[in-house]
């Protein structure tokens, strides 16, 4: 009779279980019917890329500064310390390794010990959410505190496991998860808190980072959670309780927010290449495609810019209320590879790049190409020019009566001598004579004046027009490089996350040693200028440094050319000069132009180029500049042109002649002042 009952109850039972697996079936039926049917793609993941930090990099390699919305950095598991991996697993989701996507034990735990937690009697509060789940969640679904998203993300966690190993799954959690501090992913977050690799994080460290999922944000409890973690670690076995303790007793020594810590003096020249590429390549390439930007900025040579820009403005700045503002940019004249660039005093202070934003006058540094207008219409450089008053000049119905910055005349002086010394009346009688738009056009074909400038004037051929200090020194740039016009690169190349060069061939970067000559450009265009009335301008700039205004541009041991620069009160001062194979251009005034006062010039700007120069040419043995077939040298008295062998009375100097050309002949006094016109030249 007990039997004939037991086995009626134990019928009954395995009926309820029956009925109970067919109603779980069909529930379970119910449930992927009406949310499985619709679920996101996940076979994707097979082949995961997440938005990776875009790096730019120095011509030497060295880090600059990262771009990102998310700050992250990929990790393979195999690159995975384990200890990491068991942190993680130990906090997050101790059955990972055996369960096939969703946790019953943890589900069963979890029903019966958060309602006890709740109602205040010594439970732990845990999640039911697996590992898988968690990256259903993150991949796919809102963070929506709903049963419907409850239910997808267990049904996706199931597809998940069956479509991927534990490991892929495990890689998709660990570089996916926010930690933090703009940190996605465990790479990140190792340089963000604690500034090194995954692979040189210590136990305590790994602790700290599992610790992180539940509450990201939370610094003040941090050590109390890494110490949970650890106590976790050790009841799962994969620590000890000796290395527990251990850990547990190191401090914690967390950054408050690592980032590529890029030095104020590059920050201009990043900043540029940011605005170029965000241009070029768009925000979600620039910012999430981890690309690899190989940058032309020399560090060394960035760094003597700035500081040689910051002893200028300090020198002038102390004492004063009033912040004197400027610039310096460097460049290889043949290839318009940027090397160095300083946009102001700092960065940090005012974004606003005034070697490549700010327009402003450029005064005397217009002139060399008002002379090299004269010399490529044959004009021989010892050609006279008269250095006299001129009255009743007038323009655009209002008189004006040019000066010289000494307030002096020197009577009849070469074409050299006027432009080693910078004079303003025998440059207005140079442009007279060769006309306005000649000697405006040079400056517009050099791509210091824009094409389409209008309202051609003499004060745009005296330095009145404006440009950028990056215009000019491209400009100044073609007078040593064949007369090619260049543009400026800050990018050598870009290579995607997986090493592939965007935009077209790895460019070649060939370092320049002193036995090499610059290599041929291919030629594009005509030259902007013929070779011989380049080299004769180069050799007059070279004199503006030798012994002209630009004696504080000199650099021992080098042979340097260039030009100084003033403009009208001295609001703005210029020095543009150059080596064979390296120009720069440095910038000096205030940002609302006003007269920088009594004893400003530019000697301030050919001071700054010249520390410069001093540190990017210390290693450098000297080489002079090219010169081209078809001239002949012959010695002259700088004073007036007449051959050394007739007038060895003053400073003598090498002159360099075209065809036809030759020194000018040994006249009396008396000649000298009855001569209205010499070769053709006022």
């Amino acid at each position: 009779m007990k039997f004939m009952k037991l086995k009626k109850v134990l019928r009954i039972f395995l009926h309820i279980i029956f009925w109970g697996v067919v109603a779980a079936i069909a529930a379970i039926a119910t449930l992927l019917l009406v949310y499985g049917g619709n679920l996101p793609d996940y076979r994707h993941l097979a082949t995961y890329a997440p938005p990776v930090a875009t790096r730019l990099y120095a011509s030497d390699g060295s880090l600059l500064i990262e771009y990102a919305e998310e700050r992250r950095v990929f990790i393979d598991f195999d690159d995975m310390p384990p200890q990491l991996i068991n942190a993680f697993v130990a906090a997050e989701d101790q059955n990972f390794w055996t369960h096939p996507g969703i946790d019953v034990q943890g589900i069963v735990r979890a029903s019966v010990n958060n309602p006890m937690h709740s109602l205040g009697f010594n439970t732990t509060f845990t999640g039911a959410s697996t590992i898988t789940q968690q990256v259903a969640k993150n991949f796919f679904l809102t963070s929506d505190r709903t049963m419907s998203r409850k239910i997808k993300e267990a049904i996706l966690a199931l597809r998940l496991e069956r479509a991927f190993s534990k490991k892929h799954i495990m890689t998709l959690y660990l570089n996916q998860i926010f930690l933090g501090a703009r940190a996605y992913g465990v790479g990140s977050a190792a340089l963000m808190y604690f500034n090194k690799p995954v692979s040189q994080l210590s136990l305590s460290e790994c602790a700290f980072l599992a610790s992180l999922p539940k509450a990201p944000n939370d610094r003040a409890r941090a050590e109390e959670r890494r110490n949970y973690v650890l106590r976790r670690m050790m009841e799962e076995k994969y620590i000890t309780k000796e290395q527990a303790d251990a850990a547990s007793a190191e401090p914690l020594n967390i950054n408050s927010g690592f980032t590529a810590q890029m030095e104020d003096a590059f920050q201009y020249f990043a900043e540029d290449v940011r605005r170029q590429l965000l241009n070029d390549l768009g925000r979600e390439v620039l910012y999430n495609q981890g690309l690899y930007i190989k940058t032309t900025i020399i560090p060394e040579y960035q760094r003597a810019a700035s500081n040689a820009l910051n002893k200028a403005l300090d020198t002038y700045n102390a004492g004063r209320s009033d912040k004197l503002q400027g610039a310096i940019i460097a460049m290889n004249p043949h290839t318009g590879r940027v090397l160095a660039m300083a946009g102001g005093r700092s960065f940090a202070e005012s974004s606003f790049n005034r070697a490549t934003q700010a327009m402003r006058q450029i005064g005397s540094t217009i002139k060399p190409f008002v002379y090299l207008a004269a010399l490529e219409r044959g004009i021989s450089p010892e050609a006279i020019i008269s250095d006299t008053p001129i009255v009743g000049w007038r323009e655009n119905n209002m008189q004006w009566k040019p000066e010289n910055y000494d307030k002096k005349f020197l009577g009849d002086i070469p074409l050299r001598f006027a432009l080693e010394t910078s004079r303003n009346v025998p440059s207005v009688r140079m442009v007279e004579q060769i006309g306005v738009d000649a000697a405006v056009d040079v400056a517009k074909r050099f791509g210091v004046y824009p094409d389409d400038m209008k309202n051609m004037n003499l004060s745009l051929a005296l330095g009145s027009g404006e440009t950028t200090l990056e215009k000019l020194v491209l400009g100044y740039s073609a007078f040593v490089n064949g007369g090619r016009k260049i543009t400026p690169k800050l990018v050598d190349y870009i290579e995607d996350r997986y090493g592939n060069v965007i935009g077209g061939h790895k460019t070649e970067i060939i370092e320049w040693a002193p036995e090499l000559t610059p290599p041929e450009e291919k030629a594009e265009s005509e030259p902007l200028s013929d070779p011989q009335s380049l080299y004769q301008l180069v050799s007059i700039l070279q004199g503006v440094v030798d012994r002209g205004t630009g004696r504080q541009a000199a650099v021992p041991g080098h042979t340097i050319a260039g030009k100084t620069g003033t403009t009208n009160d001295v609001k703005d001062v210029w020095f543009i000069g150059f080596s064979k194979n390296l120009i720069a251009g440095v910038y000096l005034g205030y940002d609302t132009p006003k007269p920088l006062g009594k004893g400003a010039g530019s000697h301030m700007a050919a001071r700054a180029f010249a520390d410069f120069m001093k540190e990017a040419l210390a290693n450098e043995k000297n080489q002079p500049f090219a010169v081209p077939d078809g001239l002949h040298f012959v010695r002259v008295n700088r004073s007036n042109g007449v051959a050394a062998t007739e007038d060895p009375s003053g400073m003598i100097i090498q002159e360099a002649f075209k065809t036809g050309q030759s020194p000018n002949p040994l006249r009396t006094v008396e000649q000298a002042q009855s001569d209205a016109v010499v070769g053709g030249i006022f």
